[in-house]
This record gives C-alpha cells, sequence and structure tokens, in this order.
C-alpha cells in the first residue's frame, strides 16, 4: 500500500509538469530568504554576545588614591548593582599601557615632564548592568561618587547592533512568508490540476470501492515531495554560498564585529526548515482537496 501510494505521489507530480516545478522554486526561495536572514542573525547575535563579555566601563579618578584607599574604593564599586568586577590602573600601569600600545612609537613618551595619565577604575559589568537601563543606572551611580572625575564606556551601539539582529530576523521571516503564500498557492493549484487531469480515475476508484484515503493521500504526499524538494535545495544553496563566501567575509567580520568565524545553520534549524518545507506542500495539497 505505500509503495502505490508513494508511486502515484511522483505519477502526480510529473502529471503537474511546470507548476510543481514552480512550486519547488517557491518553497526553495521562501526557505532559502529564511533560511539567510537566520545565518545572518545568528551571527549578528554572537557578535552582540561577544561584544557584551568584552564590555567595560571606565572610571576615571580625580586623584591618585593610597593602596588602601584604592583596595577600599574597589571594595566600594564591587557592591554597587550591576557590577560583576573591578580592577584598579594606577597612574603608572596606566602609562605602561600606552607605551605597550604604542609600540615602537613607544619613545614619544619619554619627551614627557610628568605622568599626565589618571588612575582608574576598570568596571566589568554585570549582565544586568550590561543593558541599556542598567548601564545608564550604573553610569549614573559611579558618576555620582566623590572621587570620580569621569565614566567613559557605555553599551549604546552594542544594543543597536541587538536592535539590528531583531530587525533583520523580523524581515527575514516576513520576507519568507509572503514568498511561502505564494508557494503554498502553487503547490494547490498544481495539486488541482493533478485532480482535474485524473477525475475520470478518481471516478472509476470510487465505483470499485476505494477509501477516501487511498485516493486523496498521494495529493497530500505530492505536495510533501515538493516541499521536502524545495527544502533541500535552499539547504545545499545556503551550504554552498557559506562555503564559498564565509572564508572571504571572515576578515571583515573579525575586524568590524568581533567574530573570528562565521557560522552556519544549527542542526534544529536546519531541521525546522526541512519539516517547514514539507509542512508547505502538505498544506498546499490539502487545500486542494475540496476543489
Amino acid at each position: 500500500m505505500v509503495g502505490f501510494l508513494v508511486g502515484e505521489a511522483f505519477r502526480d507530480l510529473n502529471r503537474a509538469g511546470r507548476v510543481a516545478v514552480s512550486a519547488i522554486v517557491l518553497i526553495t526561495l521562501s526557505l532559502g530568504a529564511v533560511g539567510a536572514f537566520l545565518l545572518l542573525s545568528d551571527n549578528l547575535g554572537h557578535a552582540v554576545a561577544a561584544w557584551r563579555d568584552r564590555l567595560r566601563v571606565i572610571v576615571y579618578l580625580k586623584q591618585e588614591p593610597s593602596t588602601a584607599g584604592a583596595s577600599a574604593l574597589v571594595r566600594r564599586v564591587e557592591a554597587l548593582p550591576g557590577v560583576a568586577t573591578v580592577r584598579y590602573v594606577s597612574r603608572s600601569q596606566a602609562l605602561d599601557a600606552l607605551k605597550k600600545a604604542l609600540g615602537k612609537d613607544a619613545g614619544a613618551t619619554e619627551h614627557l615632564t610628568s605622568n599626565p595619565l589618571p588612575a582608574s577604575l576598570e568596571v566589568t559589568p554585570s549582565a544586568e548592568g550590561a543593558t541599556s537601563e542598567g548601564a545608564r543606572r550604573l553610569v549614573e551611580r559611579l558618576s555620582a561618587m566623590s572621587e570620580v572625575e569621569d565614566v567613559a564606556g557605555g553599551v549604546e551601539w552594542v544594543d543597536r547592533l541587538a536592535r539590528l539582529q531583531r530587525l533583520v530576523t523580523l524581515v527575514g521571516l516576513g520576507f519568507g512568508a509572503v514568498l511561502a503564500v505564494g508557494a503554498i498557492l502553487t503547490v494547490t493549484t498544481a495539486t488541482t490540476l493533478v485532480l482535474h487531469a485524473r477525475r475520470h480515475e478518481t471516478e472509476i476508484m470510487r465505483l470499485v470501492g476505494a477509501p477516501e484515503f487511498t485516493i486523496r493521500m498521494p495529493l497530500l504526499l505530492q505536495g510533501m515531495v515538493q516541499g521536502v524538494i524545495g527544502a533541500a535545495l535552499a539547504l545545499g544553496a545556503l551550504a554552498a554560498v557559506h562555503h564559498f563566501v564565509a572564508p572571504k567575509l571572515r576578515p571583515l567580520m573579525t575586524v568590524a564585529l568581533g567574530v573570528d568565524a562565521i557560522t552556519f545553520l544549527a542542526i534544529p534549524q536546519i531541521a525546522a526548515i526541512a519539516l517547514a518545507g514539507a509542512a508547505l506542500g502538505a498544506l498546499g495539497g490539502f487545500l486542494a482537496r475540496g476543489r
């Protein structure tokens, strides 16, 4: 029975001809668009997570405290909400870091009559403090301390990147949904054509007592086959593009976003795209049942 139903589904697919091919193309485009936007969104998400982990707030002090005063100040700042860790940087440590950053030009600092750099605290925000609202409150608390001259650093641009990630996901899903509607309608049209082509055969099967399941199931399988083929083509195209394009974009992504590698879709996402293809095709075949 299973062999008969599958064979009938492929024969129906062949009967649909170019309309079936059009449905497969539309399913490929819709799922390919969704997959591409998911791929971009995932990598933007990795960049956002990486930058949040590396986020620092620099607190410049009015005067360099004593060793005991620095330790007490660090403990006070660590007790503030939204703070994960605090590191004290003395004026001499700041100058050494500047020399290291200048590299071969570090000799220019030898002409300084005094150390112009202030002592500072390097504050690592917690997950609460790394949000835009949490960072704003943290900066306000730090700025209100009497020992503080200025506070630098924030998460505004990281939040803008996170908003861009969400926008990319929504645009991808919306664009894919529009194409998916077209794919469903095309599968429905292809299935309707098959119903028309085999109407005499269907009437004979009913006359001899064939169950409705045997008559209708090949039509549903036909739509599912179109959906699975479309999903496979979409995933194959995405994998090919990722394989050839990702190595060329990796240096740019590393410099611009701090992402060391451009990852491909995760296994659950691949499975979801495959299931979505089968569901799109099956829905198109189901909608043609009543025609």
